[in-house]
């Protein structure tokens, strides 16, 4: 038995009506870049519903490496597996109040979260976000300039407020500012 047996019971009755969701764009046109904080559901907070949008979690909802290498590859499934052209979708950072990465902007907390888990702080402190529409901002920008994000996806910020529910767009999308790619992407 594991915790997750008891919510084993939900998936059988989610089984029983369920209807695949066919591979292709998400019907929203949208991935999602978001934090792994239980209190932030996507789903709930935005009204998503499966295959409206991809989503992608990690602690801060931070803007890493991996999560550009995952929008370059999502744009390229798009373009190559389904034939998708022009504008394809849109990256929407969300960053959230009272995260619990905001710890991390404290020297002494940072040191000593460095020393319990092996992780470098510098590595740590990537995913601080004490100010989240700033960090947000930093993250659009971040994926805008990145030359593994093609012309044809979007960038967008935006803040949850955790105590109201709302959630603010703190930078509206926009492309990178350079040429659409004319050929094959670079490998």
């Amino acid at each position: 038995m594991t915790r997750l047996t008891p919510l084993l019971d939900h998936n059988e009755r989610f089984a029983r009506d369920h209807t695949p969701v066919p591979l292709g764009l998400p019907a929203a046109r949208l991935v999602l870049v978001t934090c792994l904080d239980h209190r932030i559901d996507p789903a709930a907070l935005l009204g998503l519903r499966p295959g409206d949008a991809p989503v992608i979690r990690n602690a801060g909802g931070r803007v890493t490496d991996t999560v550009i290498h995952d929008v370059s590859y999502l744009a390229f499934l798009a373009e190559s597996l389904l034939g998708a052209t022009g504008p394809l979708f849109e990256v929407a950072v969300l960053h959230h109040t009272q995260c619990g990465t905001g710890f991390l902007a404290d020297p002494a907390f940072l040191h000593r979260a460095a020393r319990a888990t092996g992780v470098a702080e510098t590595v740590l402190g990537a995913s601080e976000v004490a100010d989240p529409e700033r960090t947000a901002r930093e993250d659009a920008e971040r994926l805008l300039a990145s030359p593994l994000v093609p012309a044809t996806v979007s960038v967008s910020a935006h803040v949850h407020d955790i105590e109201t529910g709302r959630v603010r767009t703190v930078t509206d999308a926009r492309y990178p500012r350079r040429a659409a790619p004319t050929g094959p992407r670079p490998q």
